[in-house]
């Protein structure tokens, strides 16, 4: 078992004097060579049940691998739409990679290749371990080879809820009916049809006349959920399926704070998740996707958000299994 090893090697570097602690050789510091090649065994259960999504040569995102005929989960708004996905799995590359079911919820999308013999991820008998608890995730990767990145459990389970609140995706702009203004680029709004004049009269079987009836209807309600949208467009009424998203999500370049300024890069969709482990992993948006490992090299969830530059959020084992069941449910009912 390689948890001595890599428990001593970290003794060693709190016994290091002052001045070597603060000016550590590269090889020495997280990523460094001599940090990385501690966690082998890790890594290399993570090149089994771990996926790399790509379209063409730029690489999407990572993935759970949860069958050993192809099923694979990750993130879903960073697949969604791509006409060309295809996967690596191991060092075995899958073309037709295809999207066959999504919880916009979670932000979750099962993936199918035609495949055998793959190796699922083995789950940790619970999410429920201590702060402090070592876990590795998918670092860089090259052409044939996963790479970890370490770090700590730093927070307790938590619901993280939609950021700014959940929104359509509209800018309204009637003084005395609420009319649509704007359609938000990539919003639930868009994907159902509203557009540019069409006037909202009910949303999810209330009534709405102005903009603070829109915010109590929604005000308990979490991204990625669908509300049913009544509005008129040229005298005749009609019905929508909206998905709500996060305002910071919808508007991320306005609501940026400090703290996003000086994380650099950081999921899209960060929030309005019903339930995550968090991390302190330093990852890349594009790094998500894929499964948080123990130092036994079992998964206890899937990362889904680089939130910040100090929190990297998962979904926990439990939660994760349901969404697998749910989305399998869904993609044999066709």
């Amino acid at each position: 078992m390689n948890a001595e090893r890599i428990l001593l090697f970290i003794i060693g570097l709190s016994c290091l004097p002052l001045a070597a602690q603060q000016n550590l050789p590269s090889n020495l510091r997280k990523t460094g060579a001599e940090v990385v090649s501690a966690f082998e065994p890790q890594r290399a259960a993570m090149q089994k049940c771990s996926a790399v999504l790509v379209s063409g040569r730029k690489e999407l995102v990572y993935g759970v691998v949860v069958s050993s005929d192809g099923l694979i989960l990750t993130k879903a708004s960073e697949v969604q739409g791509i006409t060309d996905l295809e996967a690596t799995v191991d060092r075995t590359r899958y073309k037709d990679a295809k999207v066959i079911a999504i919880d916009p919820v979670w932000d979750v999308a099962l993936v199918k290749v035609d495949a055998e013999g793959l190796e699922p991820v083995t789950y940790a008998p619970t999410s429920a371990v201590p702060q402090g608890t070592w876990v590795v995730m998918n670092g860089a990767t090259t052409r044939r080879s996963r790479r970890v990145l370490a770090g700590i459990i730093s927070a307790n389970a938590r619901e993280i809820p939609a950021e700014g609140g959940a929104a359509l995706g509209v800018a309204l702009s009637g003084e005395k009916k609420l009319e649509i203004g704007k359609v938000q680029e990539g919003s639930g709004a868009e994907d159902a049809g509203l557009k540019k004049g069409d006037v909202i009269i009910e949303i999810a079987g209330a009534k709405v006349k102005k903009i603070e009836d829109i915010a109590e209807v929604l005000k308990d309600r979490k991204a990625g959920t669908v509300v049913k949208i009544r509005y008129e467009r040229d005298g005749g009424e009609f019905e929508a399926e909206v998905r709500l998203a996060a305002k910071g999500e919808l508007f991320g370049d306005e609501m940026q704070s400090r703290n996003d300024v000086m994380s650099g890069d950081f999921s899209k969709r960060r929030s309005g998740f019903p339930k995550v482990l968090q991390t302190d992993i330093i990852c890349y948006s594009h790094s998500v996707g894929g499964p948080l490992l123990d130092l036994d090299g079992r998964c206890l969830g899937m990362n889904i958000a680089r939130a910040n530059r100090a929190e990297t959020f998962v979904i926990p084992l439990e939660e994760l299994k349901e969404i697998d069941a749910r989305l399998r449910e869904t993609a044999a009912k066709g």
